[in-house]
């Protein structure tokens, strides 16, 4: 099941995307409220997907938690920057939720950076009250997926020798375009292309630490919310954004996310 967050005629709703009762297109199923919190009651009125504007597919409440160094591919590319040492355990910083934006909003460097990169990723979004849950149970605690893109000004990540200030400005977060609550995820393409021309790809199943594990650890260190966020990191090819480009973060299953930068 597809489910978007979206504007029409100023209202700001919850859908769940459906093909069209004609057979034409697709449309959006309006629900009743916030799914993670309300369920998936309906309403009744049914949109067209293109009369809508899509925005990101869920405001975390609380954090956006990353996870850094996931993919070995992408630990060896930036050994002589942050480090060639595998983690033995998930790596995790924290996005603010004012770095969030949807597909569509335009990532903005800024003027203080003179090296700005895409980092495309599997974004998981948690769908429960999460503290000290098994790797067993974990999964069972998350609402859904989507893609995501780890915007870094790259430069202030190594100059601050921590990556708060270089993962967390405004933009730097992109989320979209819809939640998927049940892709085939054993082995899904990651993609990442700028204006057009692959720069990632890479694989679910190259993830270091699974998807289960992330959820496990984060949640013995951060109650996580519905409505939270969690990054589970990128695969090697990352590079430059100029003002002008377009990136695109695709993941198999589930769909893609574009963004300009400015």
């Amino acid at each position: 099941m597809k489910v978007a967050r979206y504007q029409h005629d100023g209202e700001i709703s919850f859908g769940v995307l459906d093909r069209s009762e004609d057979g034409t297109g697709v449309e959006l199923v309006e629900l009743a409220g916030d799914p993670m919190i309300a369920g998936f009651e309906t309403t009744g009125r049914r949109i067209r997907l293109e009369q809508a504007r899509l925005l990101a597919p869920v405001i975390p409440r609380s954090k956006v938690v990353c996870v850094g160094k996931n993919y070995a591919d992408h630990v060896e590319e930036m050994q002589g920057e942050t480090g060639g040492e595998v983690p033995e355990e998930p790596l995790l910083f924290l996005k603010p939720n004012t770095a969030v934006i949807g597909p569509g909003e335009p990532i903005v460097r800024p003027a203080i950076s003179d090296r700005v990169e895409h980092e495309g990723e599997l974004a998981m979004v948690i769908g429960a009250v999460t503290k000290d849950v098994s790797e067993e149970d974990a999964l069972q605690h998350v609402f859904g997926f989507t893609c995501a893109n780890d915007v870094t000004a790259r430069d202030l990540q190594i100059a601050d020798g921590q990556w708060t200030r270089g993962k967390g400005f405004d933009t730097f977060c992109p989320l979209g375009p819809v939640i998927e609550t049940d892709p085939d995820l054993g082995d899904a393409r990651v993609v990442t292309r700028v204006n057009g021309e692959v720069r990632q790809e890479g694989s679910t199943a190259q993830l270091i630490h699974s998807l289960a594990r992330i959820v496990a650890h984060a949640s013995q260190a951060f109650t996580l919310l519905p409505g939270d966020v969690i990054l589970t990191g990128t695969p090697a090819g990352v590079g430059r954004l100029e003002a002008g480009d377009t990136v695109e973060v695709e993941i198999e299953g589930i769909g893609i996310l574009s963004n300009p930068v400015l």
